[in-house]
């Protein structure tokens, strides 16, 4: 009988422990999955002619796209408190798929001091890895449906999905504040 009664016991620590660890992963990266964006008016794709190539003289405008090399460069343009902020997005399919639904206005929470996050409505593409050292300016995507931006540099072990790069982040933590921050991406 000691031995049935041992075997159960192990058995509730292990799914306890497994328990405990599925709670610790799901709660790092990204706030809670209470505070998802909710779809708006605002949140209309982009005409496709805001996907094609720039006339001559029209790469400074937002969603300007360019050929460097062999990959597609698409410029975005983030308004922070007033501020643009123009950000340059990977040539990858989250990026591709992000910059289908936008213009976005979101409620973007904070998170460790370094920070902004923001639940989307839908999951986008995932190509998720570790990059090692975040850099102040980062777009990435936690999982496949939170959207980040990074305003500090920093190491970290998660993974997460290149979404782009603000081409020149000074004044970004000043601009995105301590609190959460409504960013207007376009």
């Amino acid at each position: 009988m000691h031995r049935t009664s041992m075997w159960g016991s192990m058995r509730i620590r292990a799914a306890l422990a497994v328990v405990f660890i599925l709670a610790a992963l799901s709660l790092g990266g990204c706030g809670s999955v209470q505070e998802r964006v909710t779809g708006s008016a605002s949140e209309a794709p982009l005409p496709a002619s805001q996907h094609a190539a720039p006339a001559a003289g029209d790469d400074e405008r937002a969603g300007a796209v360019s050929e460097e090399g062999d990959r597609t460069v698409q410029s975005i343009t983030l308004t922070i408190n007033g501020t643009p902020y123009t950000a340059t997005l990977e040539d990858t399919e989250a990026a591709r798929a992000l910059a289908e639904r936008l213009p976005l206005s979101i409620s973007m929470s904070e998170l460790n001091g370094n920070e902004k996050y923001c639940y989307l409505d839908e999951d986008l593409p995932t190509s998720s890895s570790r990059p090692g050292t975040i850099q102040a300016g980062d777009i990435m995507l936690f999982g496949s449906d939170c959207l980040v931006l990074f305003y500090e540099t920093f190491s970290s072990g998660y993974s997460y999905t290149q979404i782009g790069r603000i081409d020149d982040p000074t004044g970004l933590a000043q601009a995105v504040g301590s609190g959460s921050v409504t960013v207007a991406w376009e």
